[in-house]
């Protein structure tokens, strides 16, 4: 699949060959630990070439559907045994193209293997329902269809999982699959596409191109015979998605931005909500849609809680990700540490106090990376830039509260509704936080990052187009569902 150069090109997979883009040129993936390294490169293709992906996944879509549930669940089941087997290698090509710690990536990885075989599960499980009808002589049931042709555009920060949560469940439900993976994160996608091939997925059943998102991208949105896209990335990208899907009535699911929250109550565990929210907001480096951002604390336990926070925070050791050594690796690119870079200085620039970090670290060994030291800031109002707009970076705000009420609404202040989480022990405040909180992931004594892939993810307000994404909750995008009467 690929030529053999110092550095490795990696060509498209349409309709079942790795074939370069119709203009020759590529696009190179930096290592953001070390710019000067290039990871691989991999296709700049036109519309022409998507033009191509949509007719092979559209001439294969019919014959994948009558293949059924069943046969197209063993496929998955083969995908992840290869996925499981090259496990290590995805998991460092991961590590070196978007600077996610080799632990963090081989979690990841692993999350994938489990997310396949469990859809491939889906293969033999029930599709609809025996529905009671009015004439006794009649039976009426529901079954489901696939959408057809799905597009999926998937983001850089979860290279491995978000591209299988989204393509096994487009597949074990009957649908044929045009894979756009960010171009940051595009050689590990590759590397999870070539699982796909080796186990021996019909022709055209996935396609995978790489591009800008202004012509790729684009053109899956705009595409005729796209039947479906789902898509996880910025707001402002999800809304041109949306609106393009509806203008020509395709369906479409958005997962988007987030601006979670943590509630620290003054009967909390604090050791435990330490824990929590350096995971939670720090782990790789505060670039997930689920990352902890706003730390609201009462005022009882909140200088308590700043003090061994900043104790933790100091303690956390920055480095490429491949060292043992190695907690929090580079921001993913240079546009997303001059965008953190930016946020931590409107922060300064509104009067809240930068307690710690955001800075460039002094180490000689990380100068040619997008390193920044994760930040800590104190007196942050709720109408502040940095406690309203997601910075996908290792920021955190803290916000000190008198009363659960005061804390909910400071949670609540927000476009966002992604993921939300309290440390109490308390069963009253727990659940007036499950029944107040405006977010669709709710987590009680965890943090806010996280979910387990048999249960529905998704947001609410502008965190999601509000459908559900992991779990049987998939199907409801995937398929649509038929009432069937047969009459005697």
């Amino acid at each position: 699949m690929t030529t053999k150069t110092a550095v490795e090109t990696y060509l498209n997979f349409i309709n079942g060959e790795w074939t370069q883009s119709s203009t020759g040129e590529v696009i190179e993936s930096i290592n953001p630990a070390n710019k000067f390294d290039i990871v691989g490169r991999v296709q700049n293709s036109t519309k022409d070439d998507l033009n191509k992906a949509v007719q092979a996944a559209t001439l294969a879509k019919e014959a994948w559907r009558k293949l059924g549930a069943a046969n197209r669940g063993n496929f998955l089941f083969k995908v992840a045994d290869i996925l499981e087997a090259n496990l290590t290698e995805i998991a460092m090509t991961m590590t070196k193209e978007m600077g996610k710690s080799l632990p963090e990536a081989k979690g990841e990885t692993a999350r994938g293997v489990a997310i396949l075989r469990y859809y491939a599960g889906e293969g033999l499980r029930k599709t609809g329902d025996i529905i009671p009808s009015t004439d006794p002589e009649a039976l009426m049931f529901t079954t489901r269809a696939p959408l057809g042709v799905v597009g999926v555009i998937t983001p850089w920060n979860f290279p491995v999982a978000i591209p299988i949560w989204k393509i096994a469940p487009a597949l074990v439900y009957g649908n044929t699959v045009v894979f756009k993976p960010a171009t940051e994160a595009a050689v590990t996608a590759a590397k999870v596409v070539e699982c796909f091939e080796k186990a021996g997925l019909p022709i055209g059943v996935i396609n995978y191109i790489t591009g800008p998102g202004s012509v790729i991208g684009q053109g899956v949105i705009d595409h005729k015979d796209i039947a479906g896209i789902t898509f996880t990335g910025s707001e402002k990208i999800g809304k041109q998605v949306g609106h393009g899907a509806l203008a020509r009535g395709a369906k479409y699911q958005l997962e988007m931005g987030g601006k979670n929250p943590v509630i620290v109550a003054e009967d909390a565990d604090l050791e435990k909500a330490l824990d929590a929210t350096i995971s939670g907001g720090l782990r790789s480096t505060g670039q997930k849609c689920t990352a902890t951002s706003r730390v609201i604390v009462h005022k009882d336990v909140y200088e308590d809680f700043k003090e061994k926070l900043l104790n933790k925070v100091k303690e956390i050791t920055i480095g490429s990700g491949l060292e043992n050594t190695t907690w929090m690796g580079p921001c993913a690119s240079e546009s997303q540490l001059n965008t953190t870079k930016y946020y931590i200085e409107k922060g300064k620039e509104e009067g809240a106090t930068l307690l710690y970090g955001g800075v460039t670290p002094q180490n000689p060994e990380l100068e040619n990376g997008f390193y920044i030291t994760p930040a800590v800031f104190d007196d942050v109002r709720s109408d502040m830039i940095i406690a309203q707009e997601e910075i996908f970076g290792p920021v955190l705000a803290l916000m000190k509260v008198a009363s659960l009420e005061e804390a909910i609404e400071i949670a609540n202040d927000s476009e966002y509704g992604l993921s939300a989480s309290i440390f109490t022990n308390n069963i009253g405040k727990m659940l007036t936080f499950i029944d107040d909180v405006e977010a669709g992931l709710v987590r009680i004594n965890a943090e806010s990052a996280g979910v387990e892939l048999q249960a529905p993810f998704g947001g609410m307000k502008a965190s999601s187009s509000g459908s559900r994404e992991q779990g049987e909750a998939a199907k409801e995008f995937f398929t649509s569902i038929k009432t069937v009467f047969i009459n005697r």
